[in-house]
């Protein structure tokens, strides 16, 4: 399984604004695309009262590096940022990271 990061800052002010965009549009684009070997998206949000801005940090799911590239393409790393985010974004990461994941277990309850 490979797990891809990404993270994209706001201001506190377009914080709602960028999370109502990727819940509303981003998210769901991603999903009707039907990716083969997608498995999941995680959205996660932090106040960095120290920094000023508001963290965001996708990670996506997916089967196998291959499943990756079917959603990017060959350059797989490229960040998938739709211009009505990057409208609200301060900053982005340009090119997310992409894990092997070792190990996950999901508990009980």
């Amino acid at each position: 399984m490979i797990c891809r990061l990404w993270r994209g800052w706001t201001t506190p002010g377009n914080a709602d604004a960028y999370e109502r965009i990727v819940r509303g549009e981003v998210i769901p684009g991603i999903e009707a695309r039907g990716i083969p070997g997608f498995r999941a998206i995680d959205l996660i949000r932090r106040e960095r009262e120290s920094e000023g801005d508001v963290e965001f940090v996708t990670l996506m799911w997916f089967d196998s590096l291959d499943s990756v590239k079917d959603f990017m393409g060959e350059d797989y790393e490229q960040a998938h940022v739709p211009a009505a985010a990057q409208a609200v974004l301060a900053d982005f990461d340009r090119r997310s990271a992409h894990f092997e994941v070792l190990d996950r277990r999901t508990q009980p309850g």
